[in-house]
């Protein structure tokens, strides 16, 4: 018990450190989303606080932040405007349907889990995760660059003169803090100490610039200050229950189920990579579904994993589960106890912090690489990048998919070969080398000439792996053509489970298809736990 307890505190100094800068940085990111979706910052920070705790506890990936993100503010939009429109003025149906459809995207997430397909993210090629941490580099570039202007006038307009230069001396102190800080010690969390010291400036020098307090009444609120979240018999209330409500939230559902799915298990690959560490996609799924339902039962706008605080959390030492849970219930402190300390944070220091977070993001290898790498790799990388800045992350990462995908099936349609030789007795056989798909099965049938070729065929697959319905229906077809000419044709080495659907499709491929073979090739890549010596001992 005393080592079990011992490697769970080795790193709990680390994580308590870093949880509380996670929550710093939280607070203007959960106020900003929430501001974005067109709902209450608490909202924001409800759903910070709960979405975080949840997955810290039950996630499958110790160390990794989730919160309110952007790439779901974007969508819930015209959700939340759209429900608005349906009911009276200052009703706020749109935030109920907000509510329900958060729900059911924690439902649909779940069933992801349950399903394992988180395996799927697997699936994702490496120019893909480089696109994405590129592209997401830059989104979160391009969000802090809002927070560059002030209200004038009940509009905002980019800072001038001795306000711009007071911030932006105040955000490359918080960097230079943040960079310099680790080279003399790592022993302090230099986002914290950067945070720390900037605040004191401001405060003691009595500094006119934006804090956390007027960004958020800049935005139509009211302050930090909360009570702790309640249930909300609301949602039960004022919206009904019926198809017509399931084909309104549904697709917004589906959709934000998509991307909260694919941003938490591409953040959960990165930290696996940082940390040298796996993680449970599965798990994660199931974590991050039962928060969404719980968030959106308490008043949240659900959430994912967040790429940038998940960078914060893990530059600042924080590795186990402790860490996202400090910065959970920090966040909470803050919104119960802490409010009038939180708001007088400068946006400078968060700012900067986030512009290090940007500098570790992104993936600056990838300029060194791109005269290195195949051509479609380079088309894929940019495309998801630019894709992510555009869009938002779930079409960037389903069109790098697809694109790698085609590109694959084209470069191994190519691949088709078949070494032609006749045997004594006058049979042709033709020696089918790579993949029979249905990008292939063009240049599969231009191999044969049917109609000169000899009475008596044979085709071996010994070095060829069949692998779909199109490449089934192509040998089907070939052999039709064959017996039309009168010609005797048989198939050899083709393996267990592409013969059992021949046999289900045709019972003549009984008398095609030849079962005895006594070639230890075949019998090595069909069965190969049977086999245990090296090839080179069996006789061919």
């Amino acid at each position: 018990m005393t080592e079990f307890i011992r490697k769970r505190t080795a790193n709990a100094k680390n994580d308590i450190l870093s949880g509380i800068t996670v929550a710093l940085a939280l607070v203007p990111e959960a106020v900003a989303f929430a501001f974005v979706a067109g709902v209450d910052p608490l909202v924001g920070l409800y759903a910070a606080f709960m979405i975080g705790f949840i997955t810290s506890i039950f996630g499958g990936r110790p160390g990794m932040i989730s919160g309110a993100t952007g790439a779901l503010a974007v969508v819930m939009v015209a959700l939340v405007a759209k429900g608005n429109a349906m009911g009276a003025d200052g009703e706020q149906l749109g935030l109920y349907y907000l509510f329900a459809t958060v729900i059911l995207m924690g439902v649909i997430q779940m069933l992801a889990g349950v399903f394992k397909l988180g395996k799927f993210v697997r699936l994702i090629p490496h120019p893909v995760m480089m696109g994405f941490v590129n592209g997401l580099a830059i989104v979160i570039f391009l969000s802090q660059l809002g927070m560059f202007k002030e209200t004038i006038g009940g509009e905002k307009v980019w800072m001038q003169g001795d306000a711009l230069w007071i911030m932006i001396g105040l955000v490359a102190l918080t960097m230079g803090i943040m960079f310099g800080l680790p080279k003399l010690t790592k022993k302090l969390p230099e986002a914290l100490i950067a945070i720390l010291v900037v605040s004191a400036i401001v405060i003691f020098g009595n500094l006119d610039v934006a804090t956390v307090g007027s960004f958020i009444k800049d935005g139509g609120g009211e302050g930090l200050k909360g009570g702790l979240p309640n249930f909300q018999w609301d949602i039960f209330n004022k919206v009904p229950f019926n198809f017509e409500t399931l084909a309104f939230i549904g697709p917004y559902a589906l959709i934000l189920a998509a991307i909260g799915l694919i941003e938490s298990l591409m953040t959960l690959n990165l930290v696996d990579e940082l940390t040298e560490t796996r993680g449970n996609s599965n798990r994660e799924c199931l974590a991050q579904g039962g928060a969404n339902i719980i968030t959106g039962l308490f008043g949240g706008m659900g959430g994912c994993a967040m790429i940038g605080q998940s960078l914060i959390n893990i530059k600042g030492g924080g590795r186990g589960r402790l860490s996202g849970i400090v910065a959970a219930l920090a966040l909470l402190g803050f919104i119960l106890f802490a409010s009038g300390l939180i708001e007088q944070v400068p946006i400078a220091a968060l700012v900067g912090v986030m512009f290090m977070v940007v500098i570790g993001t992104f993936a600056w290898s990838s300029f060194r690489i791109l005269n290195k790498i195949p051509f479609s790799d380079v088309i894929v990388l940019v495309a998801v990048s630019s894709l992510t800045v555009i869009f938002d992350l779930a079409i960037a990462v389903i069109s790098g998919v697809i694109i790698s995908a085609l590109v694959f099936s084209w470069e191994n349609a190519k691949r088709i070969r078949a070494r032609k030789r006749i045997r004594k007795d006058g049979t042709k056989v033709y020696e089918i080398w790579g993949p029979l798909f249905f990008g292939s099965i063009i240049a599969f049938n231009e191999k044969f000439d049917v109609k000169d070729d000899p009475k008596n065929v044979e085709i071996d697959f010994v070095e060829s792996r069949v692998s779909d319905h199109s490449a089934l229906e192509a040998i089907f077809n070939l052999v039709e053509k064959y017996e039309k000419e009168g010609k005797t044709v048989k198939l050899k080495h083709l393996s267990e489970d592409c013969k059992a659907l021949l046999y289900k499709a045709s019972p003549k491929f009984r008398e095609v298809i030849i079962e005895a073979v006594d070639d230890p090739r075949y019998h090595l890549a069909a069965n190969p736990e049977k086999f245990t010596k090296p090839l080179s001992e069996y006789k061919l």
